[in-house]
């Protein structure tokens, strides 16, 4: 059940924005949540699962009545999530500082918490490549206070990205971020793009047959807040949540322009049946815009 409507606010700052539009109103779908974030739609389910991380609850919106409920309480402080090629949920969770997956009868299977032996900050958000591996960052927020998980000291010397394997092997792919945060791959998955909060920036990695980065150049700076979640659409555009909105760029590196939103932007994801409605959260809130771009499969 939609709450009520925002309208839409484009700020468009390349003439090839034009080919992004959408509904006049952007929808208020959830309203009650202390701080929100980790949207992941299932297509099987209809349903999009979300975490309100302070207070502990993965929510889940059903798609076919708008209805909002708790889906897992507690939910491990839980951050970013994906759905993989299996339709179960993998997510990060920041209280149990691990990787874990849920299987379709509900089992929970943790898929990696440490790296050499030690147990990792907070794992933070989390994609899936098409040959199975995952790959996560792992900041702290969920150690630094017992806001967003339990405060701890932590037990690796910085925040990193990792590779976990299939056959569990976690590889550390990237050690120079201060807070790595939001990931995404592109279509072909031969680029990888991060987000570092703590520089406002987003970078962008050439990933190697052995899978290995390199490059990792700056794409794009954020000019209101640091950027968090990130993902792509059909276009190979990026979108990215920052403190005024979605902040959309082109892999060339020009900014395209941006849907401006009147909360902080923690991430998003496309959903939908065809996967043309944006769903974000931002702060307390859950929002969703229908558009004319897809997000990339």
């Amino acid at each position: 059940m939609t709450l009520s409507r925002i309208r839409a606010q484009w700020e468009r700052h390349d003439e090839r924005f034009a080919a992004v539009n959408g509904d006049e109103h952007v929808k208020v779908l959830f309203d009650e949540g202390s701080w929100l974030e980790g949207p992941a739609y299932s297509p099987a389910w209809r349903t999009l699962l979300f975490s309100d991380i302070p207070d502990d609850r993965v929510l889940a919106l059903d798609e076919a009545t708008g209805q909002v409920g708790v889906w897992r309480s507690p939910g491990g402080y839980a951050n970013g999530r994906t759905i993989d090629r299996s339709g179960r949920m993998i997510q990060c969770e920041q209280g149990t500082r691990a990787v874990t997956r849920t299987e379709p009868d509900g089992t929970v299977t943790v898929l990696a918490d440490r790296w050499q032996g030690k147990r990792f900050n907070s794992p933070n958000d989390v994609v899936e490549r098409s040959d199975g591996t995952v790959w996560f960052t792992d900041p702290p927020y969920g150690i630094l206070n017992d806001y967003e998980g339990h405060r701890a000291t932590p037990e690796i010397d910085g925040c990193h990205v990792y590779r976990l394997d299939l056959d569990g092997t976690v590889t550390r792919v990237a050690d120079d971020f201060e807070r790595p945060n939001g990931l995404a791959f592109s279509a072909d998955e031969r680029t990888l793009y991060i987000v570092d909060t703590h520089h406002r920036h987003l970078r962008r990695f050439d990933v190697g047959p052995d899978l290995s980065l390199s490059g990792g150049e700056v794409l794009g700076t954020s000019d209101a807040g640091g950027y968090d979640g990130v993902r792509l659409d059909d276009g190979g555009r990026l979108w990215v949540a920052a403190h005024d909105g979605l902040h959309c760029w082109h892999p060339d590196g020009t900014l395209l322009g941006k849907l401006l939103l009147p909360e902080v932007c923690s991430n998003l994801t496309f959903g939908g049946p065809k996967r043309n409605v944006l769903y974000v959260t931002a702060t307390n809130m859950l929002l969703s815009i229908r558009l004319t771009v897809t997000g990339t499969r």
